[in-house]
């Protein structure tokens, strides 16, 4: 599906990759804000989004699983419906079985939410499970990721 619609994943730009993201009614309280637990899903989205144009494909990994196993979060500005918004996500650091991320939402250029996500990979029985060789290989080539 990517073939036919490129830019469906976002882009890679320099060392981050970059999501955008429409805030639709759904996404919203009943004040018109982006409900807190959205940001969440929006950064979700923005790693699946980031592996895929890595070549790594959650749904074709054989008994191996990413999970957050910790996410230290800051809103510092809301989001409101209609706003375009562009979810960065950076790679800080890989070791073992474990991957930093730095990710902020953007609104006009403006950070409405940044967050500091540890993902552990796992296997079928939750156990840690050292990343694959071909896994860290594209990860490394991403530009500025640290081993």
């Amino acid at each position: 599906m990517t073939e036919r619609w490129p830019d469906l994943a976002g882009r890679q730009q320099g060392s981050v990759h970059v999501l955008p993201v429409r805030v639709y009614y759904e996404d919203t309280d009943a004040g018109g804000v982006v409900y807190h637990a959205n940001y969440l899903k929006f950064c979700e989205r923005a790693r699946s989004d980031c592996l895929r144009i890595l070549g790594i494909h959650q749904n074709s990994l054989e008994d191996m699983f990413f999970v957050v196993r910790r996410m230290t979060c800051d809103f510092l500005k809301p989001a409101r419906l209609d706003d375009l918004l562009e979810v960065e996500t950076r790679f800080i650091e890989m070791a073992g079985a474990r991957l930093e991320l730095q990710q902020r939402v953007m609104l006009n250029g403006n950070t409405q939410f940044k967050a500091l996500v540890t993902v552990a990979l796992i296997d079928g029985r939750g156990r840690p499970k050292r990343l694959p060789d071909f896994m860290a290989e594209r990860l490394k080539s991403f530009p500025d990721s640290q081993s």
